[in-house]
Parts: C-alpha cells; structure tokens; sequence
C-alpha cells in the first residue's frame, strides 16, 4: 500500500497509464486503476474526480510555472518573446516527466473523449496565459492571439519532442518559435533572392 499521499497519486496515475495502453480508456474503470496501484477506489477519487483526469494531472502545474514565468520575463520583449521565455522555462515540468508524457499522449490522440479533455485544458491554458500577457499591459486581443499562437508553437515542439528524443524540449521549443518567426518573414521575388 502506498504509504503517504503523493505516493498514491503517482501510483495511480502510473496505473491508470498502463491499462489505458492495455485495454483502451473505454474498458478502463477506475475500480481497476485503484486495484492496481494498491488502494481502494475511494482512494483513487481523492485524488481525481474522474478516470479523465488522471492524464491530466500536471497541467495545474504547468499553468502554474508558464503564468509566473510570463510575470518574470524581462521588461522590452515583445509577447511571443515573453512566451518564448516563458515556455523554455516551463517546459521543464514535462522535460521531468518525459516518461509519462510520451505515453500518454499517445492514449490522448486515440482516444476522442480524452483529444476532447486536451482541447479544453489547452483552451483553458490559452486563456490563463493570454491574461498573464494583460496583467503585462499588452492589449486584449494581442494578448489573445499570442497567447493562441504561442501555445499551438508551443504544443508542436512538444510532439516534435516526443517523437525526436535525441533533442531536448528546449530546443524543439527555440526551433519551433524560429519556424514562427520564418513563417511571417516576407518573400523576396525570385529576382532579388540572394544566391546560394
């Protein structure tokens, strides 16, 4: 038996993992998580309101970490700027927990009840760092689309991460926000292209 509380959490977080790779998320119940992570189900339901929930788990403290860290960036830089800090300093809550991050996105993206989950967490994360973004004086709808802007670069470096592992998140990340800034630059006609 899991001896203190945080122990539990992460056991049936872990458990939870391991079956929905199993059987599927569907033929999942929590009676069976908690089963597995050696506790009861009134356990598991201290923990997490739902069998959903339990992938979730770390987005309170990336929220956390990504509205502090937009609070803390340097005066003068524009608002992906700002997030660009921001995400390379948060993102170490999923480079540290990179061995339960790759699975479960994979259960996320084949199941639609749990993409659905994703989609309002992400929405609800768009809307706590677009007002971060405000409480740094940008205006409401800058604020908005860096903030949408910012965390779907942010969201592709994730899965760039996950499926190159020989590169750190951090870099993805600098990559992705790059590929950003390549994405607004103009196109020179082919005439005044520089040679190669």
């Amino acid at each position: 038996m899991p001896r203190s509380g945080a122990e539990a959490r992460s056991r049936l977080k872990q458990a939870a993992l391991e079956l929905y790779q199993e059987r599927g998320f569907d033929r999942t119940t929590t009676a069976e998580i908690a089963a597995r992570a050696g506790v009861n189900e009134r356990t598991f339901f201290r923990h997490f309101p739902d069998k959903r929930e339990v992938l979730f788990d770390g987005e309170a403290d990336l929220c956390a970490a990504l509205t502090q860290e937009i609070a803390d960036a340097p005066d003068g830089l524009q608002p992906l700027g700002v997030l660009l800090c921001a995400f390379r300093k948060a993102g170490r809550v999923l480079e540290d927990n990179r061995p339960f991050a790759e699975p479960r996105m994979a259960v996320i993206a084949r199941t639609p009840v749990l993409r659905e989950r994703d989609l309002a967490k992400g929405a609800a994360l768009t809307e706590a760092v677009a007002e971060a973004l405000r409480l740094r004086h940008v205006p409401d709808r800058l604020a908005d689309l860096a903030a949408r802007t910012g965390w779907a670069t942010f969201h592709h470096a994730a899965q760039a991460w996950i499926a190159d592992s020989a590169r750190s998140l951090d870099t993805h990340v600098l990559q992705a926000f790059d590929d950003l800034h390549t994405l607004s630059e103009p196109v020179l006609p082919a005439q005044e292209q520089p040679e190669s």
